[in-house]
């Protein structure tokens, strides 16, 4: 019997699983190989120290992020003193994987099918994708890191299928050498209703390659035409394409992320993706880590609400700034003119360094009060109409 089954490979499982076996605790890591997951691949700094990630790990640093309009307007936002670093996730999931078997769990390939609990404790049945044959991983908790739209969420955890959802789509394709549209060294963010009526499109570098993409809540958006779209307005469109994936990204936290007994979710599993922004890497290995201390918790005192500890210390945290992400969400992305005045807002000088003063240490900096203060008065403006949307 396994201390924890931890269902799910990518980043917030394998961090979990890493974590509770340096921790002392026997882990399954169960995971469907084979599948990559649709992301840009942005990785601030503070990920990079808090999960020990070594730089060989990246493929490109970027320097400075390009917010583009609906009209095509741009505004370039150097960041200062540090640099964001790029990922591809078909290698940057399986490193993450291999240090969690190097600790010690013991890792399975296969299909989540369901919990039994023959005799009280959990018993994770999952099937093997070659023999199409049903294996047995018994256990005293289970971990969902299975993505959005989680089958152990489904299964075991109320209110699991309530997220809303963004469905992302993206080609990864073969980077041209630098012009006057593409620049390796920098992500380009475009706010634009005929490629996203609700979200935003992306291209960003990946080195020798680069991710061009877009998602949205809608269903009658033409996912691949959309990205198609964006790949000839980026000058892209002749770029040899390399790999295409797509899959649903939540948006919202999950008002609960236990089954009050023996399953705790993590991850997008959890709903743990920014608003506003989609970024959902450094908050899945939060996640991860999270859940695996509410597990070690639960697993030492025999408290199932322990399990609780795991939402409670995401949250404490992260709370705020997803708060804030979502108003800018709900107030600017529901028409081009107010995708206009986003992109003119963020060519104030005092949103931009509080925007990367947050993404790099993912916490709103209360020691600049007043800039706070002129934000949301130019946020307001902004907003009204009262400013021009002008830049450059």
């Amino acid at each position: 019997m396994y201390d924890v089954v931890v269902v799910g490979g990518g980043p917030s499982g394998a961090t979990a699983a890493e974590d509770l076996t340096r921790s002392g605790h026997s882990v399954a890591l169960l995971d469907r190989e084979g599948r990559i997951k649709p992301c840009g691949g942005a990785i601030p700094p503070r990920l990079m120290k808090d999960f020990q990630i070594p730089e060989d790990q990246l493929l490109t640093k970027v320097t400075t992020a390009r917010m583009i309009s609906p009209s095509g307007r741009h505004v370039d936002i150097p960041i200062e003193n540090g640099y964001v670093g790029m990922v591809d996730r078909k290698d940057f999931d399986p490193f993450l994987r291999s240090r969690a078997k190097e600790a010690g769990a013991k890792y399975f390939t296969g299909t989540f099918v369901r919990i039994e609990r023959p005799e009280g404790n959990p018993v994770v049945i999952y099937r093997d994708k070659a023999t199409q044959e049903e294996h047995k991983l018994p256990c005293r908790a289970v971990i969902g890191a299975d993505g959005a739209k989680s089958r152990v969420g489904l299964a075991e955890v109320k209110d699991a299928d309530k997220v809303p959802l963004v469905f992302a789509y993206h080609e990864i394709i073969k980077a041209p050498p630098k012009n006057k549209i593409y620049d390796p060294a920098r992500c380009d963010v475009i706010y634009d209703g005929a490629i996203s009526p609700d979200f935003y499109g992306w291209v960003f570098p990946h080195g020798d390659s680069a991710s061009v993409g877009m998602g949205s809540e809608l269903s009658s958006v033409n996912l691949k035409q959309a990205t198609a779209d964006l790949r000839i307005a980026s000058g892209l469109a002749d770029c040899e394409t390399l790999r295409k994936e797509g899959a649903p990204i939540p948006l919202k936290p999950l008002d609960r992320w236990d089954n009050g007994k023996d399953v705790i979710l993590a991850g997008d599993a959890a709903g743990v993706v920014a608003p506003s922004s989609g970024e959902g890497i450094y908050y899945a290995m939060v996640g991860g880590r999270v859940a695996a201390t509410a597990c070690t918790a639960m697993l030492a005192s025999g408290r199932v609400k322990d399990l609780k500890l795991a939402r409670k210390l995401f949250m404490r945290e992260h709370k705020t700034v997803f708060r804030v992400l979502a108003s800018m969400q709900n107030a600017y992305y529901r028409s081009d003119d107010r995708r206009e005045r986003f992109v003119s807002l963020c060519h104030d000088v005092d949103v931009q360094k509080l925007t990367f003063e947050a993404y790099m240490n993912k916490k709103l900096v209360s020691a600049r009060p007043m800039a706070h203060i002129k934000i949301g008065i130019k946020n307001i403006a902004h907003l009204t109409g009262l400013v021009k949307a002008d830049y450059v």
